[in-house]
């Protein structure tokens, strides 16, 4: 049996996770779980899977929840998430499930690590602004990182038993969001419902916007690089409208594997829960009769500006990468809130990026007051009211 902590459990992430869970009995003690505001269906989940410790952003849901659920131990707040990811001993085997969305999730992230435990991780930004800090601690702990993220996973499995001298190039597939048929000139009015009804996948609000404008991808890279120890020019993106090919690796010999199945998050989710086991799931099979035909097409970067921007962030190095994130998050928030248009993403990210002076080698210190500068630049631009910043 696996003791889990899921972060972020009432979000589509954890919400799967838990269903895996519960398809599992007997293979899982959820120990902790921790969620923003959705108080309501954390409450349900606390009386199904029974947790010993649950955290909540406020402090009014804190007392709400203490008093429902008085013998539970309860935080908020940022303490409330390391408490999360770190209560107990280390007995039987932890795992914690990272699904927090933004920033918000490197502090637990590199927390669990230093606690000794292995990290099943959803949560883009805690490598994409931190990822020389968690490889670092991976290496010192002798823990590692699961990723919870179809492509990701995709590279996992295909380059196991693999010799890593031997890859020649990594391709990152992208369904080319929302607006994958749209024309630049189009977008200037584009509305929120529309940027959030993804053709392929069902997501989080903030990843399916950042699939719209292709942030994700250029998160993507950056995670890929960390994660198997790749340099930027062996990792290349592809537009792959269907999202049946998560990922392909290209070898020495001019071998190329890839890695298909239905775009279902339960997969990559079970593949990070169960390793090194494969369980059965009720993804649905591919029936490649049916497919019919499948592409591919260069992923155009004067259509995805902000992939130049990512590209031009790791090149620079440094905080440059933390300060694109936070930008991004920021921006993507605005526009969530109808304050921004869609377009306004983009220059915002990269107005950001070309007023940064990178820190080389940043501390946590570093990271996080170079997002919390950086956006309080871009709020203080669009809100009046502090109760609208997240």
């Amino acid at each position: 049996m696996k003791n889990l902590f899921v972060l972020g459990s009432t979000g589509s992430i954890g919400r799967q996770t838990l269903e895996i869970v519960k398809e599992n009995p007997g293979e899982f003690s959820v120990v902790s779980l921790a969620c923003g505001s959705n108080i309501e269906l954390l409450i349900e989940q606390i009386k199904t899977f029974k947790p010993k410790v649950v955290a909540v952003e406020s402090e009014a849901d804190h007392l709400k929840l203490h008093e429902l659920f008085p013998e539970l131990i309860i935080g908020h707040g940022n303490q409330g998430l390391v408490k999360a990811a770190t209560y107990g001993p280390n007995s039987p085997e932890p795992l914690v499930v990272n699904a927090l969305v933004g920033i918000l999730g490197l502090i637990p992230t590199i927390h669990a690590i230093e606690a000794g435990r292995n990290v099943a991780l959803a949560n883009k930004e805690s490598l994409v602004a931190g990822g020389n800090i968690i490889k670092r601690l991976l290496s010192e702990e002798k823990t590692k990182l699961f990723p919870i993220d179809s492509e990701h996973s995709g590279l996992w499995q295909l380059l196991q038993g693999e010799d890593p001298k031997s890859v020649q190039k990594v391709y990152l597939t992208a369904s080319g969001g929302s607006f994958r048929h749209y024309e630049r000139s189009e977008l200037v009015h584009v509305t929120k419902e529309e940027a959030l009804r993804h053709p392929n996948w069902e997501m989080g609000a903030k990843i399916t916007v950042d699939s719209a404008t292709m942030m994700n991808k250029g998160f993507e890279i950056i995670e890929a690089m960390h994660l198997f120890d790749l340099p930027l020019e062996k990792v290349e993106t592809i537009l792959h409208e269907e999202s049946l090919v998560h990922a392909m690796v290209e070898f020495a010999d001019g071998s190329i594997k890839a890695q298909l199945s239905s775009h279902d998050m339960r997969l990559p989710i079970s593949y990070a829960l169960f390793y090194p086991e494969r369980r059965p799931t009720p993804v649905p099979r591919l029936d490649f009769a049916s497919l019919g035909k499948i592409g591919f097409a260069k992923l155009d970067h004067e259509r995805y500006p902000l992939m130049k921007v990512v590209l031009r962030a790791i090149r620079t190095g440094g905080s440059a990468p933390c300060a694109v994130n936070a930008a991004n998050e920021a921006a993507v928030n605005l526009f969530l809130q109808g304050k921004i248009g869609f377009l306004d993403i983009e220059i915002l990210v990269s107005d950001a990026l070309d007023h940064h002076l990178p820190i080389q080698n940043p501390g946590i210190a570093d990271i996080l007051n170079t997002d919390k500068n950086i956006k309080q630049s871009i709020y203080d631009r669009y809100l009046d009211k502090q109760g609208d910043r997240p």
